[in-house]
Protein backbone atom coordinates (compact mmCIF):
# COMPACT_ATOMS: atom_id res chain seq x y z
CA UNK A 1 0.00 0.00 0.00
CA UNK A 2 1.55 3.07 -0.95
CA UNK A 3 1.61 5.93 1.71
CA UNK A 4 -0.99 8.48 -0.30
CA UNK A 5 -3.58 5.17 -0.20
CA UNK A 6 -3.03 4.34 3.58
CA UNK A 7 -3.77 8.21 4.23
CA UNK A 8 -6.57 7.92 2.33
CA UNK A 9 -7.82 5.11 4.31
CA UNK A 10 -7.30 6.20 7.55
CA UNK A 11 -8.83 9.52 6.53
CA UNK A 12 -12.04 7.87 5.36
CA UNK A 13 -11.96 5.43 9.27
CA UNK A 14 -11.80 8.66 10.85
CA UNK A 15 -14.89 10.47 9.18
CA UNK A 16 -16.97 7.13 9.80
CA UNK A 17 -15.45 7.35 13.43
CA UNK A 18 -16.23 11.24 13.69
CA UNK A 19 -19.94 10.26 12.06
CA UNK A 20 -20.65 7.41 14.89
CA UNK A 21 -19.75 9.97 17.67
CA UNK A 22 -21.64 12.72 16.77
CA UNK A 23 -24.57 10.30 15.89
CA UNK A 24 -24.57 8.71 19.87
CA UNK A 25 -23.92 12.27 21.13
CA UNK A 26 -27.24 13.42 19.38
CA UNK A 27 -29.24 10.77 19.48
CA UNK A 28 -27.77 8.52 22.45
CA UNK A 29 -25.87 5.09 22.46
CA UNK A 30 -24.57 2.40 23.82
CA UNK A 31 -22.50 3.84 26.73
CA UNK A 32 -20.41 0.43 26.54
CA UNK A 33 -19.52 1.25 23.06
CA UNK A 34 -16.29 3.19 24.59
CA UNK A 35 -13.11 2.68 26.71
CA UNK A 36 -12.96 2.81 30.13
CA UNK A 37 -16.53 2.12 31.60
CA UNK A 38 -17.89 6.03 31.29
CA UNK A 39 -19.00 7.48 28.52
CA UNK A 40 -17.14 10.40 27.72
CA UNK A 41 -20.96 12.29 26.58
CA UNK A 42 -21.76 10.82 30.85
CA UNK A 43 -18.67 12.83 32.04
CA UNK A 44 -20.13 15.59 29.93
CA UNK A 45 -23.25 15.63 31.43
CA UNK A 46 -21.96 15.31 34.21
CA UNK A 47 -20.00 18.75 34.14
CA UNK A 48 -22.70 20.26 32.76
CA UNK A 49 -24.88 19.62 35.85
CA UNK A 50 -22.68 20.61 37.54
CA UNK A 51 -22.55 24.13 36.23
CA UNK A 52 -26.28 24.38 35.72
CA UNK A 53 -28.40 26.73 37.90
CA UNK A 54 -30.65 25.68 40.28
CA UNK A 55 -32.82 28.40 39.80
CA UNK A 56 -36.25 27.15 38.86
CA UNK A 57 -37.98 30.28 36.49
CA UNK A 58 -41.77 30.38 35.75
CA UNK A 59 -43.36 32.83 33.81
CA UNK A 60 -47.21 33.38 33.27
CA UNK A 61 -48.60 33.15 31.04
CA UNK A 62 -47.10 30.16 28.63
CA UNK A 63 -44.99 30.66 25.45
CA UNK A 64 -47.02 31.74 22.39
CA UNK A 65 -49.92 31.82 24.59
CA UNK A 66 -53.22 34.72 22.71
CA UNK A 67 -56.08 35.69 24.22
CA UNK A 68 -53.82 36.74 27.53
CA UNK A 69 -55.57 38.57 30.42
CA UNK A 70 -54.41 42.21 30.33
CA UNK A 71 -54.54 41.62 34.37
CA UNK A 72 -53.05 38.77 35.45
CA UNK A 73 -50.51 37.70 32.44
CA UNK A 74 -46.42 38.86 33.00
CA UNK A 75 -46.41 37.30 36.23
CA UNK A 76 -42.68 35.98 36.67
CA UNK A 77 -42.05 33.71 40.09
CA UNK A 78 -38.86 31.57 40.90
CA UNK A 79 -37.96 28.88 42.89
CA UNK A 80 -34.45 27.91 44.28
CA UNK A 81 -33.31 31.29 43.60
CA UNK A 82 -34.00 34.60 43.28
CA UNK A 83 -34.60 37.07 40.37
CA UNK A 84 -31.74 39.40 39.09
CA UNK A 85 -33.17 40.77 36.09
CA UNK A 86 -36.46 41.14 34.20
CA UNK A 87 -37.01 42.31 30.84
CA UNK A 88 -40.54 42.83 29.30
CA UNK A 89 -40.93 44.49 26.20
CA UNK A 90 -43.67 45.14 22.95
CA UNK A 91 -42.48 44.36 19.94
CA UNK A 92 -41.59 47.42 18.77
CA UNK A 93 -39.23 47.86 21.70
CA UNK A 94 -41.19 49.54 23.68
CA UNK A 95 -39.91 48.09 27.54
CA UNK A 96 -42.46 47.83 29.78
CA UNK A 97 -42.33 49.28 33.29
CA UNK A 98 -42.13 46.55 36.42
CA UNK A 99 -41.13 45.62 39.71
CA UNK A 100 -39.29 43.11 41.35
CA UNK A 101 -40.37 42.05 44.94
CA UNK A 102 -38.59 42.71 47.84
CA UNK A 103 -38.35 39.35 48.43
CA UNK A 104 -36.79 39.05 44.95
CA UNK A 105 -39.30 36.08 44.23
CA UNK A 106 -41.32 37.42 42.22
CA UNK A 107 -41.62 40.62 39.43
CA UNK A 108 -44.98 41.60 37.89
CA UNK A 109 -45.77 44.80 35.73
CA UNK A 110 -46.70 48.61 37.26
CA UNK A 111 -49.67 49.06 35.22
CA UNK A 112 -52.28 47.17 33.04
CA UNK A 113 -51.45 46.03 29.61
CA UNK A 114 -52.70 47.26 26.00
CA UNK A 115 -55.49 44.59 24.89
CA UNK A 116 -54.29 43.31 21.49
CA UNK A 117 -50.38 43.33 21.84
CA UNK A 118 -47.69 41.13 21.84
CA UNK A 119 -45.23 40.99 24.58
CA UNK A 120 -41.72 39.39 25.25
CA UNK A 121 -39.89 38.49 28.38
CA UNK A 122 -36.34 37.27 29.56
CA UNK A 123 -35.63 36.63 32.70
CA UNK A 124 -32.60 36.18 35.04
CA UNK A 125 -32.27 33.99 38.16
CA UNK A 126 -29.28 33.14 40.52
CA UNK A 127 -29.49 30.33 42.36
CA UNK A 128 -27.42 30.27 46.33
CA UNK A 129 -24.27 29.36 44.36
CA UNK A 130 -24.32 32.07 41.81
CA UNK A 131 -25.39 30.37 39.15
CA UNK A 132 -26.95 32.21 36.68
CA UNK A 133 -30.45 30.50 34.96
CA UNK A 134 -32.30 32.45 31.97
CA UNK A 135 -36.15 32.20 30.65
CA UNK A 136 -37.91 33.86 27.13
CA UNK A 137 -41.81 34.09 26.17
CA UNK A 138 -43.64 35.84 24.63
CA UNK A 139 -47.52 35.96 24.56
CA UNK A 140 -50.14 38.31 22.80
CA UNK A 141 -53.55 39.92 24.69
CA UNK A 142 -56.62 39.57 24.00
CA UNK A 143 -57.97 41.51 21.19
CA UNK A 144 -61.14 44.30 21.02
CA UNK A 145 -62.62 41.51 19.06
CA UNK A 146 -62.58 39.09 21.65
CA UNK A 147 -63.03 40.92 24.64
CA UNK A 148 -65.55 43.24 26.28
CA UNK A 149 -65.77 46.60 28.77
CA UNK A 150 -68.13 47.79 31.18
CA UNK A 151 -68.48 51.70 30.80
CA UNK A 152 -70.03 52.70 34.46
CA UNK A 153 -71.49 55.66 35.76
CA UNK A 154 -70.52 57.33 38.77
CA UNK A 155 -66.73 57.75 38.73
CA UNK A 156 -64.76 56.81 41.16
CA UNK A 157 -64.02 58.83 43.95
CA UNK A 158 -67.02 61.35 43.37
CA UNK A 159 -70.04 62.59 45.69
CA UNK A 160 -73.41 61.93 44.67
CA UNK A 161 -76.72 62.34 45.01
CA UNK A 162 -79.37 59.97 46.78
CA UNK A 163 -80.72 58.81 43.71
CA UNK A 164 -77.82 57.27 41.49
CA UNK A 165 -77.49 54.41 40.29
CA UNK A 166 -74.87 52.38 39.28
CA UNK A 167 -75.04 52.06 35.87
CA UNK A 168 -72.85 49.89 33.55
CA UNK A 169 -72.87 49.78 29.93
CA UNK A 170 -70.67 47.11 27.80
CA UNK A 171 -69.63 47.67 24.56
CA UNK A 172 -70.43 44.14 23.66
CA UNK A 173 -74.08 42.21 23.87
CA UNK A 174 -74.05 40.11 26.50
CA UNK A 175 -75.44 36.84 26.48
CA UNK A 176 -74.47 34.99 29.25
CA UNK A 177 -75.47 37.71 31.58
CA UNK A 178 -75.39 35.31 35.47
CA UNK A 179 -71.51 34.81 34.41
CA UNK A 180 -71.02 38.67 33.88
CA UNK A 181 -73.55 39.41 36.92
CA UNK A 182 -71.65 37.65 39.06
CA UNK A 183 -68.77 38.76 38.01
CA UNK A 184 -70.01 42.63 39.25
CA UNK A 185 -70.73 43.43 43.35
CA UNK A 186 -72.35 46.43 44.52
CA UNK A 187 -72.73 46.93 48.51
CA UNK A 188 -73.05 50.04 50.41
CA UNK A 189 -71.88 50.71 53.60
CA UNK A 190 -75.59 51.61 54.99
CA UNK A 191 -76.41 47.99 54.58
CA UNK A 192 -78.82 48.10 52.24
CA UNK A 193 -80.01 45.15 49.70
CA UNK A 194 -78.63 46.08 46.47
CA UNK A 195 -80.15 44.35 43.20
CA UNK A 196 -79.39 44.57 39.62
CA UNK A 197 -81.45 44.61 36.61
CA UNK A 198 -81.11 44.20 33.04
CA UNK A 199 -82.61 46.79 30.80
CA UNK A 200 -80.99 44.86 27.48
CA UNK A 201 -77.80 42.95 26.37
CA UNK A 202 -75.73 45.70 26.59
CA UNK A 203 -77.00 47.46 30.15
CA UNK A 204 -77.10 46.62 33.71
CA UNK A 205 -77.84 48.86 36.58
CA UNK A 206 -77.81 48.82 40.06
CA UNK A 207 -79.87 50.14 42.95
CA UNK A 208 -81.13 49.60 46.68
CA UNK A 209 -84.91 49.53 47.04
CA UNK A 210 -84.92 53.07 48.43
CA UNK A 211 -82.79 55.72 47.59
CA UNK A 212 -78.86 55.74 48.99
CA UNK A 213 -78.68 56.94 52.33
CA UNK A 214 -77.01 60.10 53.13
CA UNK A 215 -73.12 60.10 53.99
CA UNK A 216 -72.99 56.11 53.10
CA UNK A 217 -70.67 54.95 50.51
CA UNK A 218 -71.21 52.51 48.00
CA UNK A 219 -68.34 50.28 46.35
CA UNK A 220 -68.58 48.74 42.99
CA UNK A 221 -66.02 45.74 42.20
CA UNK A 222 -65.65 44.43 38.46
CA UNK A 223 -64.35 41.13 38.80
CA UNK A 224 -65.04 40.38 35.02
CA UNK A 225 -61.25 39.55 34.03
CA UNK A 226 -61.55 36.03 31.76
CA UNK A 227 -65.12 36.29 32.20
CA UNK A 228 -66.93 34.87 28.86
CA UNK A 229 -69.95 37.30 28.28
CA UNK A 230 -70.65 35.59 24.83
CA UNK A 231 -68.94 32.96 23.19
CA UNK A 232 -65.90 33.63 21.92
CA UNK A 233 -65.52 37.05 23.79
CA UNK A 234 -64.33 37.91 27.43
CA UNK A 235 -63.99 40.48 30.18
CA UNK A 236 -60.96 42.13 31.26
CA UNK A 237 -61.39 44.56 33.50
CA UNK A 238 -60.43 43.87 37.47
CA UNK A 239 -61.38 47.47 39.34
CA UNK A 240 -62.83 48.61 42.28
CA UNK A 241 -64.65 51.68 42.58
CA UNK A 242 -65.99 53.87 45.57
CA UNK A 243 -68.66 56.87 45.72
CA UNK A 244 -69.93 58.84 48.37
CA UNK A 245 -73.83 60.11 49.30
CA UNK A 246 -74.06 63.21 49.62
CA UNK A 247 -77.07 64.98 51.20
CA UNK A 248 -80.71 63.68 50.57
CA UNK A 249 -81.99 66.39 47.98
CA UNK A 250 -85.57 65.61 46.45
CA UNK A 251 -87.15 68.10 44.09
CA UNK A 252 -90.74 68.33 43.57
CA UNK A 253 -91.78 69.68 39.72
CA UNK A 254 -95.49 70.53 40.13
CA UNK A 255 -96.80 70.91 36.42
CA UNK A 256 -100.15 72.24 38.04
CA UNK A 257 -99.10 74.86 40.37
CA UNK A 258 -96.51 75.81 38.52
CA UNK A 259 -94.47 75.44 41.34
CA UNK A 260 -90.79 73.21 42.46
CA UNK A 261 -89.93 72.61 45.70
CA UNK A 262 -86.78 72.01 46.89
CA UNK A 263 -86.38 69.65 49.89
CA UNK A 264 -83.47 68.34 51.44
CA UNK A 265 -83.98 65.56 54.21
CA UNK A 266 -87.69 65.68 53.57
CA UNK A 267 -87.69 69.79 54.87
CA UNK A 268 -88.81 72.29 51.97
CA UNK A 269 -85.92 74.54 51.62
CA UNK A 270 -86.95 76.47 48.60
CA UNK A 271 -90.01 76.67 46.60
CA UNK A 272 -89.40 78.18 42.60
CA UNK A 273 -91.36 79.11 40.16
CA UNK A 274 -91.28 76.90 36.84
CA UNK A 275 -92.35 76.31 33.85
CA UNK A 276 -92.79 72.83 32.22
CA UNK A 277 -94.27 71.48 28.93
CA UNK A 278 -96.71 73.13 27.05
CA UNK A 279 -100.19 70.93 26.57
CA UNK A 280 -99.10 69.99 22.68
CA UNK A 281 -95.68 68.95 24.22
CA UNK A 282 -95.99 67.65 28.00
CA UNK A 283 -93.66 66.77 30.37
CA UNK A 284 -92.86 63.01 31.55
CA UNK A 285 -94.31 62.53 34.68
CA UNK A 286 -92.13 60.44 37.23
CA UNK A 287 -89.05 60.39 39.40
CA UNK A 288 -85.26 61.14 37.15
CA UNK A 289 -81.85 61.76 38.15
CA UNK A 290 -79.66 64.50 37.45
CA UNK A 291 -76.78 62.78 35.10
CA UNK A 292 -75.28 65.72 33.10
CA UNK A 293 -74.75 69.50 34.28
CA UNK A 294 -73.79 72.18 31.62
CA UNK A 295 -73.69 76.22 32.94
CA UNK A 296 -74.01 76.95 29.09
CA UNK A 297 -75.13 74.06 26.22
CA UNK A 298 -77.10 74.32 22.78
CA UNK A 299 -80.37 73.05 22.67
CA UNK A 300 -81.39 72.18 18.71
CA UNK A 301 -85.42 71.11 18.49
CA UNK A 302 -84.26 68.80 15.28
CA UNK A 303 -82.06 66.77 17.52
CA UNK A 304 -85.35 65.42 19.44
CA UNK A 305 -87.62 65.76 16.74
CA UNK A 306 -89.38 68.86 16.86
CA UNK A 307 -88.51 70.19 13.34
CA UNK A 308 -90.30 72.89 11.02
CA UNK A 309 -91.81 72.39 7.54
CA UNK A 310 -87.71 72.61 6.17
CA UNK A 311 -86.65 70.56 8.57
CA UNK A 312 -85.10 72.90 10.60
CA UNK A 313 -85.21 72.60 14.42
CA UNK A 314 -88.54 74.49 15.87
CA UNK A 315 -86.01 76.39 18.42
CA UNK A 316 -81.95 76.42 17.83
CA UNK A 317 -80.77 77.99 21.27
CA UNK A 318 -76.95 78.43 21.16
CA UNK A 319 -76.44 79.47 25.06
CA UNK A 320 -79.13 77.74 27.41
CA UNK A 321 -78.28 78.68 30.67
CA UNK A 322 -77.73 75.79 33.81
CA UNK A 323 -79.12 72.65 32.08
CA UNK A 324 -79.38 69.56 33.79
CA UNK A 325 -80.15 66.05 32.02
CA UNK A 326 -83.03 64.38 33.30
CA UNK A 327 -83.47 61.71 30.35
CA UNK A 328 -81.47 60.35 27.30
CA UNK A 329 -84.05 61.33 25.51
CA UNK A 330 -83.47 65.12 25.41
CA UNK A 331 -85.41 66.33 29.05
CA UNK A 332 -83.77 68.79 31.12
CA UNK A 333 -84.49 71.30 33.74
CA UNK A 334 -82.80 74.62 32.64
CA UNK A 335 -82.94 78.58 32.71
CA UNK A 336 -84.28 80.14 30.69
CA UNK A 337 -83.94 83.83 29.82
CA UNK A 338 -85.47 84.26 26.93
CA UNK A 339 -89.28 83.91 28.31
CA UNK A 340 -90.68 86.52 30.26
CA UNK A 341 -90.58 86.39 34.04
CA UNK A 342 -94.16 86.64 34.24
CA UNK A 343 -94.41 82.65 32.51
CA UNK A 344 -93.04 81.28 35.80
CA UNK A 345 -95.40 80.30 37.97
CA UNK A 346 -98.15 80.71 35.41
CA UNK A 347 -98.16 78.97 32.20
CA UNK A 348 -96.13 75.92 30.71
CA UNK A 349 -94.78 76.96 27.65
CA UNK A 350 -91.81 74.43 27.22
CA UNK A 351 -91.05 71.61 24.00
CA UNK A 352 -91.10 69.06 27.41
CA UNK A 353 -88.02 70.89 29.63
CA UNK A 354 -89.00 72.39 32.99
CA UNK A 355 -88.21 75.60 32.60
CA UNK A 356 -86.45 78.16 35.59
CA UNK A 357 -86.46 82.01 35.10
CA UNK A 358 -82.19 82.82 34.67
CA UNK A 359 -80.04 85.60 32.53
CA UNK A 360 -78.30 85.24 29.61
CA UNK A 361 -75.09 83.65 29.98
CA UNK A 362 -75.60 82.13 33.18
CA UNK A 363 -73.32 85.14 35.53
CA UNK A 364 -75.97 86.33 37.74
CA UNK A 365 -75.99 83.72 40.79
CA UNK A 366 -79.29 85.35 41.88
CA UNK A 367 -81.64 83.99 39.47
CA UNK A 368 -83.43 80.44 40.47
CA UNK A 369 -82.04 78.79 37.66
CA UNK A 370 -78.62 79.58 38.82
CA UNK A 371 -79.79 78.81 42.33
CA UNK A 372 -80.41 75.57 41.67
CA UNK A 373 -77.69 74.45 39.79
CA UNK A 374 -75.41 75.54 42.31
CA UNK A 375 -77.20 73.70 44.88
CA UNK A 376 -77.88 70.59 42.48
CA UNK A 377 -75.69 67.31 42.36
CA UNK A 378 -74.99 65.19 39.86
CA UNK A 379 -77.45 61.78 41.27
CA UNK A 380 -80.04 64.06 42.85
CA UNK A 381 -83.68 63.46 42.15
CA UNK A 382 -86.30 65.71 40.35
CA UNK A 383 -89.99 64.02 40.93
CA UNK A 384 -91.94 65.38 38.14
CA UNK A 385 -95.84 65.52 38.62
CA UNK A 386 -99.51 66.51 37.42
CA UNK A 387 -98.37 66.61 33.65
CA UNK A 388 -100.56 64.71 32.33
CA UNK A 389 -98.24 62.40 30.00
CA UNK A 390 -96.94 59.46 30.88
CA UNK A 391 -94.56 58.22 33.37
CA UNK A 392 -90.88 58.03 31.94
CA UNK A 393 -89.28 54.65 30.58
CA UNK A 394 -87.02 53.25 33.54
CA UNK A 395 -84.00 53.11 30.62
CA UNK A 396 -84.70 56.88 29.65
CA UNK A 397 -81.70 57.85 31.83
CA UNK A 398 -80.94 57.09 34.68
CA UNK A 399 -84.48 56.44 36.02
CA UNK A 400 -84.96 53.05 37.08
CA UNK A 401 -86.61 54.30 40.15
CA UNK A 402 -90.02 54.45 38.43
CA UNK A 403 -89.85 50.76 38.56
CA UNK A 404 -90.95 48.82 41.70
CA UNK A 405 -88.91 46.38 43.67
CA UNK A 406 -90.30 43.39 42.59
CA UNK A 407 -90.16 44.37 38.89
CA UNK A 408 -86.34 45.49 39.43
CA UNK A 409 -85.27 42.19 41.20
CA UNK A 410 -87.42 39.88 38.95
CA UNK A 411 -84.41 42.18 36.28
CA UNK A 412 -81.64 39.59 37.61
CA UNK A 413 -79.96 37.31 35.80
CA UNK A 414 -78.98 35.38 38.39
Amino acid sequence: MTVSKRRKGLAVASALLGGVLVLSACSGGDDNASDGGDSSQSKVDEAAAEKTSEAQIKITPEDGSDNASINNSAAVTVSKGTLTNVKMTTTDGSEVSGQISADKKSWKPSAQLERSTTYKLAAEAKDSDGRVAHENASFTTVSPANSFIGNFTPDDGTTVGVGMPVSINFDKAITNKAAVQKGIKVSTTSGQEVACHWFNANRMDCRAEDYWQEGSTVTLKLALDGVEGAKGVYGVQQKTVTFKIGRNQVSYVDAKTKQMKITQDGKTVRTIPISAGAPDNKTYEGQMVISEKFKETRMNGATVGFTDDDGKGEYDIKDVPHAMRLSTSGTFIHGNYWGAKSIFGNVNTSHGCVGLQDAKGADDPNTPGAWFYNNTMIGDVVVVENTGDKTIAPDNGLNGWNMDWAQWKAGSAV
